[in-house]
């Protein structure tokens, strides 16, 4: 089989959040997709090892939000690349309890989506949650972040859980990946965000230039082979 051929499937990028007492969690998700109108249901897929599968197992509930195109990359690895067993991904990141508790992130938010889940399938890794929608806003009109733009000119990658395969870059320049969250830095396009302009070596970034999705330091970087 030529697992390329799954590289065409298109994804968009979203924060699934949930909540379970007072635990809240979120985290980036791909998968995200309707799969009924009448009732209007969506389905997401969920890694089992996630804090969010666990809260969402336990309370039945979620919500999801769309990004817009413009979302910083260091905003998607907060919620993509960071454990919320371990860090309070909402500090600092405007959201709002939605009508079944569910925090709802409003930052960087075109629109949002609030389920209640109906129904779970096991999949092996992960679990597919379907949920009905209870609630839908709009924030503001703009264009949504896909995968394919994260990945392609964000230079973003996919959590370890994530239901996606990876496709490596072709490069132009040597190449280095981040041991801790698998980000890659092509020169050939700089970090734009973090005014590191196309074309820069990496042996030439500052000292205390950091991963934009992780934050770990230039030592935690590997040539790429």
């Amino acid at each position: 089989m030529n697992k390329k051929a799954l590289w065409n499937i298109s994804y968009g990028l979203y924060i699934v959040s949930t909540r379970y007492g007072n635990d809240l969690n979120g985290q980036i998700a791909n998968t995200v997709f309707q799969v009924t109108s009448e009732p209007v249901k969506i389905a997401i897929s969920i890694n089992k090892k996630n804090h969010t599968h666990e809260l969402i197992e336990k309370s039945k509930i979620f919500s999801v939000t769309i990004l817009e195109k413009e979302t910083p990359i260091n905003f998607i690895g907060k919620f993509g690349f960071k454990s919320g067993r371990e860090v309070n991904k909402f500090e600092g990141v405007r959201y709002k309890l939605g009508g079944s508790g569910a925090p709802i992130v409003t930052e960087h938010a075109l629109a949002s989506i609030e389920c209640e889940v109906e129904n779970a399938v096991d999949v092996g890794t992960h679990t597919l949650f379907i949920g009905k929608v209870i609630n839908g806003e709009i924030y503001k009109d703009g264009e949504p972040m896909t995968y394919a733009y994260y990945h392609q000119v964000k230079g973003g990658t996919a959590p370890k859980t994530a239901p996606v395969m990876e496709e490596v870059p072709k490069k132009k320049y040597k190449m280095y990946r981040c041991r801790v969250c698998g980000y890659i830095y092509d020169p050939s396009k700089g970090d734009p965000e973090n005014e590191i302009a196309p074309d820069t070596l990496f042996e030439d970034l500052p000292d205390n230039w950091v991963c934009p999705l992780c934050g770990a330091t230039k030592q935690a970087f590997d040539p790429l082979d």
